[in-house]
């Protein structure tokens, strides 16, 4: 039995892709180490405003989408329910049905307390499976790979400027091709979030008012994904555990207009892979970008698992958490190569209408993503609706280049007076 599955072998090859390997060849050095993650489409922006900002929303001013990025910013959101839904197609220059579909509903309860409830959606495109019987392709039916995230968090305000959250999320990847004497169950795993939000009362400057906003998320902490049940623990996947730090300022005008620039830093707190002695193969001792063959970085014939430089990341998904921040093969310069940081600015008349603009930027060495974003939102009545656009500034294609967001929200019920 012959099957077709090209675009299953693309889909798979975007999602390693996001999970931050390069598609360019990049001479193999102690700095370049790649980190990769399970379930990697965790980490892509799903709405429209946040994709508009640089891909940021951990200490912007809240809306529906705050259980994305951070659920504590429940605790200060001025509607008491709300329900968003956004479209993001992926790889959208290629192929047409592989797109990250969210659905998020928060209901603010009270002065002091909030829930939410999120889901995403990730779906690879429809495969067809075919078998060639004589001269002739019959068909053998379609599958379609998913990957799905179902979260629900709790908010509380614990002062008049400050406001935690917690998070917990189940995870399902089903991506395995049906076979005879393969296992295609999915593979499922779990996490939680912590997460805090401040802001400060409104500020008179001399020419402006001004309001200060900080936050921070730890997502996705978890046990490591098994898609193999098969194969021993050495295989599983680690989730794409991060860490995400901002700060924001709003600059505000009048009654009518503001402009909020925020700054946002983003680490993966899942181990570095280190430097092994099986990977003589993919050295490059001289730097001239051939790989030389029967050394390893040390000059030697080394064809053992031995940890050459770094630390051995066969560890537990806790201690690789605190690992993290100190086990790169390059040192802190390396470290520091694994942090993200991104710039967003949002102008807005009358809350009815805004434009956007962002900045994100990771090392070259670590997935080398770069790009510039713009997007606008329109607001009426109840109904908001999102738009934001990238430009990859990199010579790493991003899946989202050239690629419209879409999001829709509708807020309703009583307002609460936070400003």
């Amino acid at each position: 039995m012959k099957k077709i599955i090209s675009t299953f072998v693309l889909g798979l090859f975007v999602f390693k892709a996001f999970s931050q390997n390069p598609t360019t060849l990049i001479p193999y050095t102690y700095d370049t180490r790649v980190i990769t993650t399970g379930v990697p489409f965790l980490m892509i922006a799903s709405d429209a405003r946040a994709g508009g900002m640089g891909e940021m929303g951990v200490a912007t001013s809240p809306d529906a989408y705050s259980q994305q990025w951070n659920p504590s910013k429940y605790g200060f959101i001025e509607k008491q329910m709300g329900v968003g839904v956004s479209y993001t197609p992926y790889l959208s220059s290629l192929v047409n049905d592989i797109a990250l579909m969210n659905l998020t509903f928060y209901n603010r309860i009270s002065e002091h307390s909030a829930w939410a409830f999120g889901l995403k959606y990730f779906s690879l495109g429809d495969i067809e499976f075919t078998e060639q019987v004589g001269n002739d392709i019959v068909s053998q039916g379609v599958e379609r790979p998913n990957e799905l995230a179902i979260d629900a968090s709790y908010i509380l305000r614990l002062t008049d400027r400050y406001s935690m959250g917690v998070t917990g999320r189940f995870l399902s990847s089903n991506l395995k091709i049906p076979s005879e004497g393969i296992d295609a169950r999915a593979a499922n795993s779990f996490a939680v979030d912590v997460s805090g939000y401040f802001q400060t009362e409104e500020i008179a400057y001399d020419n402006y008012d001004g309001r200060w906003r900080a936050g921070f998320a730890v997502a996705n902490i978890g046990p490591p994904i098994k898609y193999d049940e098969s194969l021993s623990d050495d295989y599983d996947s680690f989730l794409p555990t991060n860490l995400k730090l901002g700060a924001g300022f709003d600059f505000i005008f009048d009654s009518y207009s503001r402009l909020s620039v925020a700054a946002e830093f983003n680490k993966l707190l899942v181990p570095t892979p280190p430097i092994r002695g099986n990977e003589y193969e993919y050295v490059d001792n001289n730097d001239n970008g051939v790989y030389d063959e029967d050394t390893d970085d040390l000059g030697d014939v080394v064809e053992s698992d031995v940890v050459i430089s770094g630390m051995d990341d066969d560890v537990s998904f806790v201690s690789g958490m605190f690992q993290s921040f100190h086990d790169a093969p390059g040192g802190m310069k390396e470290e520091l190569k694994e942090v993200t940081w991104a710039l967003g600015a949002e102008y807005t008349y009358m809350d009815a209408f805004a434009l956007r603009a962002g900045y994100f930027n990771e090392s070259q060495d670590k997935g080398a993503r770069k790009f510039f974003t713009i997007g606008a939102g329109f607001t009426y009545n109840v109904i908001k609706v999102d738009l934001s656009y990238l430009f990859s500034a990199s010579k790493v294609r991003n899946p989202l280049e050239n690629t419209l967001r879409f999001s829709l929200t509708l807020n309703f019920g009583d307002e609460y007076d936070e400003y």
